[in-house]
């Protein structure tokens, strides 16, 4: 597959970036969004296919509009003096060499607030290898342990095999999470949405965090699933999550000794924290 040529792979991105939405979020984790705000940029298109994805009008249905390299590193510079508290590139990773370059020229003009690597943790190696230097923190989801789920939610055939090489080499690149005044600088920050009737599986993937990393990366246990997209016509994809399951996964991940874990209140799943995804401010 070549995108210069103008052919598409299964994410459906092209050979120019393509922006759906430049903003200031503030309901990010509390080391990531802090007091003013995460300067988010969701790109278009995902190499997944979640049937129950909250974003699916850009990852699914590609709206977004073609941004050149030099607008990208625009845009990022733009963030920055926005006052963010960091740089948050959502759904990177079909589009990671163009964004590598668009650092390169952004750095080379004083962008210097921490970036994050917003992403769905089915990435290669080579990929986070090509992203050291010019990303601080990594925030990608482990979204799966048992393959059965992750083929039959995400359509993503060895998905724990890849997010869990995935995320070993960004903790390399990274090491041990570093704070300054309760923000994130530099580190991992897993993320694992907790799906209905999966709360066994989930507690596999805090046991595997648990003996891989100890109290050396953040975890982010979410409640906010909705059924989303085709998940409402999907028999167990079709409800939120019980306060039971929830914490069910909770319980366990205090037995193992997990210290640091953020937890959402129920209240999180709602359609209220979903972006418009308008375009806005990317031209």
């Amino acid at each position: 597959m070549d995108r210069k040529i103008g052919q598409k792979g299964y994410c459906q991105a092209g050979n120019t970036a393509k922006v759906a939405l430049v903003s200031i979020h503030k309901w990010e984790e509390p080391c990531i969004s802090g007091e003013n705000g995460a300067g988010t940029v969701f790109f278009s298109h995902c190499n997944l296919s979640c049937e129950f994805c909250q974003n699916h009008a850009i990852s699914a249905e590609g709206y977004g509009i073609d941004v050149s390299e030099d607008r990208l590193a625009e845009i990022f510079l733009q963030q920055q003096s926005r006052g963010v508290e960091c740089l948050e590139l959502v759904s990177p990773t079909h589009y990671a060499d163009i964004i590598v370059r668009a650092l390169a020229k952004a750095k080379k003009n004083n962008l210097s607030i921490p970036v994050v690597y917003n992403c769905n943790g089915y990435q290669s190696v080579e990929e986070i290898a090509s992203l050291e230097g010019y990303v601080d923190v990594f925030l990608p989801d482990l979204k799966y342990y048992d393959d059965e789920y992750a083929v039959k939610y995400s359509h993503a055939l060895g998905y724990f095999t890849a997010a869990s090489k995935a995320i070993k080499k960004m903790f390399e690149i990274t090491g041990p999470v570093v704070m300054d005044n309760n923000m994130l600088k530099k580190g991992v920050l897993v993320r694992h949405l907790i799906l209905p009737w999966l709360y066994k599986d989930s507690i596999k993937i805090m046991q595997w965090l648990r003996d891989n990393f100890a109290d050396d990366i953040y975890i982010s246990l979410m409640n906010q699933y909705i059924p989303a997209h085709n998940a409402i016509n999907i028999p167990k994809l079709n409800r939120k999550l019980t306060t039971f399951e929830y914490q069910k996964v909770i319980d366990a991940a205090l037995a193992m000794g997990i210290k640091n874990c953020f937890v959402q209140e129920k209240s999180s799943a709602s359609i209220e924290f979903i972006p418009d995804f308008n375009g806005a401010n990317v031209l």
